[in-house]
């Protein structure tokens, strides 16, 4: 075991601190231009915990590498199947519409840059976070257009059919 202040130990705190912050960056979209309550807090700990628990097989990996058989990657697969039950969990169906879908993805997707910053892949992590804050804001506007030019279409065609005196199907 090292001493706390011994420079990796610092290299640990600051790959947790970028989990984080790239996990509150993608919370900051769910909460605050969603409205989703899966938002900041949750995306910040998924994306913690992921780093963390990576960072603990690496450590472990290394302070018994010979000694036993360890493979740190059994842990990054505990994670994604971790993830996947609690994504489950987010994932609701009301009212003939299914909920939660893009939540669980995104935690699914912070859990994934939470191993990327664990492993050192730092550009790999802040690129994902990015191309993710992305798909969560312009493609969310980009739905909501495709949805108003359906509805205006369907209106239009019932209009259609109600002056026809055709039923309505």
């Amino acid at each position: 075991m090292e001493p706390i202040f011994f420079s990796s130990t610092f290299i640990i705190f600051g790959k947790i601190l970028l989990a984080v912050v790239l996990g509150v960056l993608l919370g900051t979209e769910r909460s605050v231009f969603a409205n989703k309550r899966a938002g900041m807090r949750t995306y910040a700990l998924v994306s913690l915990a992921a780093c963390l628990f990576a960072v603990i097989s690496v450590q472990v990996t290394s302070q018994y590498l010979g000694l036993v058989t360890f493979d740190p990657m059994r842990v990054a697969a505990g994670i994604i199947t971790g993830i996947g039950f609690l994504g489950t969990g987010l994932i609701i169906f009301h009212d003939n519409k299914l909920q939660g879908l893009t939540t669980a993805a995104g935690l699914w997707v912070a859990a994934g840059i939470g191993l990327a910053v664990a492993y050192e892949l730092y550009a790999v992590a802040i690129f994902t976070t990015i191309i993710t804050v992305l798909i969560f804001s312009l493609l969310w506007n980009l739905e909501e257009w495709f949805g108003r030019i359906a509805d205006t279409h369907r209106r239009v065609r019932l209009e259609r059919e109600q002056q026809k005196g055709e039923p309505r199907v």
